[in-house]
């Protein structure tokens, strides 16, 4: 405390001149409207500039909270597309509860591996999330792969680049279907086999998934046709398929649960 006074009376003379130059430009705002617009505008200005960067810390802090609203919003709006076929009247629509066909839930990659020729990734949800074997899984740019197996807090996926994966899909612009398989190359391309020679292929044409297996939904992107040769019976198109996810670089994954799973497999197997 004696410090500080002793600094007051020390500096006494400088201080009294701040106090009565700041009295004095108080005054001179008060007294004149344009010096009072611009001290405002600055002071408008100053403060905005502070409380923007406020924001902006806030909302980097809440940047979690926020994607995994906007990766429920996601799931809501997948379920509601993939069960459109199903189901189309409005009393369906106002529900989120997903009583359709199709159930969504949002995972997160913890490994990935592309330079195998039988490729798996793991991800942080499992059987006390409802996961099970045979759920599809894909990305907000296309299909990824399949669950393969499950523990309480995890899953294992098939990649679609992976020598044993066999998917249904098809030309988005036809009904023409064939079997997306990998040949263990690039991590970039996968095959379309046994699509029918009278198929109107074309470079660039847009590869979906058929709808015609019991774990994707109809339409779902893959990628385009890159190149495109007649098998060695010149009878099917073998159709090399440029992926439209990278499958070098993944994060966040949608799981697609088919509820008739069960119904159908059993069904099938009691031919």
């Amino acid at each position: 405390m004696q410090q500080i006074i002793n600094f007051i009376i020390r500096n006494k003379r400088f201080l009294l001149f701040l106090l009565l130059f700041s009295v004095s430009i108080v005054f001179t705002i008060q007294s004149h409207s344009y010096h009072k617009s611009k001290f405002i505008n600055s002071a408008n200005f100053l403060t905005g500039g502070i409380y923007n960067s406020i924001n902006n810390i806030s909302e980097y802090v809440n940047l979690k909270s926020h994607n995994q609203v906007l990766a429920e919003e996601n799931n809501r709006l997948k379920a509601l597309l993939f069960n459109a076929e199903n189901k189309l009247d409005s009393s369906y629509i106002d529900s989120v509860t997903y009583n359709g066909r199709y159930k969504i839930q949002t995972a997160k990659i913890i490994k990935n591996s592309y330079s195998l020729t039988d490729n798996f990734l793991l991800i942080d949800k499992g059987t006390n999330d409802s996961i099970k074997e045979d759920f599809g899984v894909i990305t907000s740019k296309g299909i990824l792969g399949i669950i393969d197996n499950s523990s309480k807090n995890y899953s294992t996926v098939i990649s679609v680049l992976n020598t044993t994966s066999n998917i249904s899909a098809g030309l988005k612009k036809t009904n023409h279907i064939g079997s997306l398989t990998w040949n263990g190359e690039s991590p970039n391309i996968v095959q379309l086999i046994d699509v029918e020679k009278i198929a109107p292929v074309a470079i660039g044409d847009t590869i979906v998934t058929s709808g015609r297996s019991s774990i994707f939904p109809k339409n779902i992107d893959i990628g385009v046709v890159q190149d495109f040769e007649l098998d060695i019976a010149e009878n099917y198109y073998e159709i090399n398929v440029k992926l439209f996810n990278d499958m070098t670089n993944l994060e966040h994954v949608h799981i697609i649960e088919n509820k008739d799973f069960k119904e159908i497999t059993n069904l099938l197997n009691s031919r």
